[in-house]
């Protein structure tokens, strides 16, 4: 089992309240995802569950167990850093199994569990390699496969790929997606990047100054945000959104429309402007348009549309897409 329970869970530090109080439930086998802008505790969240920060107060269970005062080894939670934190002077074997000697397993056991973990991962070649030998996405792979032979009830990811390039990310992000569904152990996932907590979680916890803003499948945060952070971080290139006049005809304090729910359009009835920047970029072109009443607008195109800057254009919102927003930012539904 890898259930886990955060009850009003309160952290300060001296005045400042980094998660003023935070409850989620993450079922047993998810992919959870924590996203949100820098400064957001989505870390510092991952390390209260970890047992590596102290609660100001609230309870966090783990199967049922209340393990607000444990320590961390008695959580049965392994972590991964994005700074791989292995030892330099150790081998690839020795890093993976450092954790199983010092839990006194014997030799036998801690080579099979080493050896079937360096298999899953594509490690075994290189067992008796240093880190220095490794590349990037190897020494991640040699740092998971720590975490992987200690059979934990819960994987911690604290931004694991931030340290690797764009390429190796991809690769990395689609090995960890696959390892989950090899092993179905729970799965908590820390990043800024929302391409990778679209793409890998089965949930998503979207935060804000410590706050957790909304919860839910990928799809439903995309489809339907309940504020206006939510609309604006989720989805690349971001939401549009527009204020003012054309805002109040539809009753609300902001509008928003995602770029790619907005149609280019032939004369008039839409949002007239002039292209300012013509981004072409392959297989899409994000056109920026300065329009006459709703203010800069971004627009995703096909790759293969022609318009450049200086070009006039009018611009059709789906108005099933549309999405409204009151003086507080809330959705109005």
């Amino acid at each position: 089992m890898g259930t886990i329970s955060l009850k009003n869970v309160r952290k300060s530090f001296g005045d400042a309240n980094i998660i003023p109080n935070a409850n989620l439930d993450i079922r047993n086998g998810e992919f959870v995802v924590f996203v949100g802008p820098s400064g957001c505790g989505k870390s510092t969240l991952l390390r209260l569950i970890a047992g590596l920060e102290d609660l100001t107060s609230g309870t966090i269970e783990i199967d049922g167990k209340n393990v607000t005062d444990a320590a961390p080894s008695q959580r049965g939670l392994a972590m991964v850093f994005q700074s791989y934190a292995l030892y330099p002077h150790m081998s690839v074997r020795n890093n993976i199994a450092f954790g199983l000697k010092m839990a006194g397993m014997p030799p036998a056991e801690i080579d099979q569990k080493v050896a079937k973990a360096a298999a899953t991962l594509n490690l075994t070649e290189y067992l008796d390699r240093k880190p220095r030998q490794l590349s990037g996405g190897q020494r991640q792979r040699v740092a998971i496969g720590r975490a992987i032979v200690r059979q934990p009830e819960a994987f911690l990811f604290d931004e694991p790929l931030s340290n690797l390039d764009a390429a190796l990310r991809v690769n990395m992000r689609v090995f960890i997606m696959q390892l989950h569904k090899d092993l179905g152990t729970t799965m908590i996932y820390v990043t800024h990047d929302q391409v990778e907590a679209m793409t890998m979680a089965d949930r998503i916890v979207v935060l804000n100054r410590g706050n957790i803003e909304q919860v839910g499948s990928p799809l439903d945060l995309y489809n339907n945000p309940d504020s206006l952070f939510v609309a604006g971080f989720i989805g690349s290139p971001k939401m549009n959104f527009v204020t003012g006049a054309e805002a109040e005809k539809h009753k609300a304090k902001t509008i928003g429309i995602r770029p790619e729910h907005l149609e280019i359009a032939s004369g008039r009835g839409g949002w007239g402007g002039t292209i300012a920047l013509a981004e072409h970029l392959g297989a899409d072109s994000f056109l920026h348009v300065d329009t006459e009443t709703a203010g800069r607008l971004v627009v995703r195109a096909p790759g293969d549309f022609r318009g450049k800057d200086g070009d006039k254009i009018v611009l059709k919102p789906d108005m099933a897409r549309l999405h409204k927003f009151d003086d507080n930012g809330k959705v109005i539904r």
